[in-house]
């Protein structure tokens, strides 16, 4: 028997990805903006574009290319800006290193030699700047339990009560019942103004050296390492071999777009990815680009009705807040940590790298992704350096 063009597991596959992609890691896209200094209204604004940026392209790609390409923003690059210099970088710019960002992954695209050698960027190297930009979100978790331990305790068993049982849900579930607990305590307002659809704000950016290298190289590096590589792994596991170029360089343009209203980044997805590209979502694997399709439509569903759904993580308190945010990390963290112990020729530089990172080391008004950076590759070079000497 023939399969149907549009079996329900198609549109199923898409809306579980959606939610999950969405409800996993908006809580930090928000803290992010707050951090920056952003008002609710660009909040809104950066919600709304990064919607429409994982909408628009996914959607063309697939149909152009007829394999599930399905993007996503870029959630490690959200946790470096919650955890960069805050309102000392401000809104505009902090605008412009979302465009510096954006440029630096289209000239990748552009020219293949950048993405080979980004390629060889040490994965424990990478790996141990995410995981020291992710770690302080997840020791808030019990920064705040003494002034939250109910909803702190009880969202951390409903965690990992779903993570025993359905992982892929965990986030979802806790989002729900953090929403019935503050309902129920009168803690869930909307904040005043806010509409019923989502909307744009362009701002100027403004573009300043020191941020562009502590915050928009950084910003490029995580989402090249930790999202866009990642996603065409996925791809190639699934046996569709994606044209690597053209989709780095749409993803590029795709952010390059969407950052004068707040967006930080675009790019290939890698969990969401796996559910919209395996048989479970289409039996067809000629036809599984539809799949793309239908997730870059519900993304569009979900930028009409950014504002609302914004506005329900920016009046959560922010202790609340702290804990969703720091929840929705476990696991990239848990990942990013195998992955630094697990590569061993890069082991010293790596532990240096994390360390860096993830004590805040500001220097020169630049943030300490960038130094951790310096300090992981300076232990490669003076290794790389005696090795040739004794050769």
């Amino acid at each position: 028997m023939t399969a149907p063009r549009l079996p329900a597991s198609a549109l199923s596959a898409a809306a579980v990805a959606t939610v999950i992609g969405f409800g996993g890691t908006v809580a930090l896209v928000v803290q992010a903006g707050q951090v920056l200094g952003a008002s609710s209204g660009q909040i809104v604004s950066m919600i709304t574009s990064l919607c429409l940026g994982i909408a628009l392209p996914g959607m063309l790609l697939s149909w152009r290319l007829k394999i599930p390409v399905v993007l996503a923003w870029s959630t490690p690059g959200a946790a470096l800006l919650a955890a960069s210099a805050g309102p000392v970088v401000g809104w505009p710019t902090a605008v412009g290193a979302f465009v510096v960002a954006a440029s630096l992954m289209i000239l990748t695209g552009l020219l293949p030699v950048l993405g080979r050698l980004a390629a060889r960027i040490p994965a424990g190297v990478a790996s141990a700047m995410l995981a020291g930009v992710l770690l302080p979100f997840v020791l808030k978790l019990f920064v705040v339990l003494p002034q939250e331990a109910a909803l702190t305790l009880g969202l951390i068993a409903a965690f990992l009560v779903m993570r025993t049982l359905r992982p892929a849900w965990a986030m979802p579930v806790v989002l729900g019942v953090a929403f019935v607990v503050l309902a129920l305590r009168g803690q869930l307002t909307l904040p005043p103004g806010t509409g019923l659809f989502g909307h744009l704000e362009p701002i100027l950016p403004t573009f300043d050296p020191a941020t562009a290298i502590g915050l928009g190289l950084p910003l490029f590096l995580v989402t090249l390492a930790a999202q866009n590589l990642p996603g065409l792994v996925v791809l190639q596991s699934a046996g569709y071999p994606p044209p690597a170029d053209r989709l780095i360089l749409s993803t590029g343009v795709a952010s390059l777009i969407a950052a004068p209203f707040g967006a930080h980044g675009v790019n290939l997805a890698a969990i969401t990815a796996a559910i919209c590209i395996g048989p479970d979502a289409h039996p067809d694997p000629e036809r599984r680009w539809i799949v793309g399709v239908l997730y870059g439509g519900l993304y569009l569903i979900v930028a009409l009705f950014a504002a609302p759904l914004a506005g329900l993580f920016i009046a959560m308190p922010p202790a609340a807040l702290a804990v969703v945010t720091g929840l929705a990390l476990i696991a990239p963290l848990t990942g990013a940590l195998t992955q630094m112990i697990g590569d061993e020729p890069s082991r010293e530089a790596a532990i240096l790298t994390f360390a860096a990172t993830a004590s805040g080391l500001a220097l020169f008004g630049i943030g300490s992704a960038f130094w951790g950076l310096v300090a992981g590759f300076s232990v490669l070079a003076v290794r790389r350096l005696l090795t040739l000497r004794r050769a």
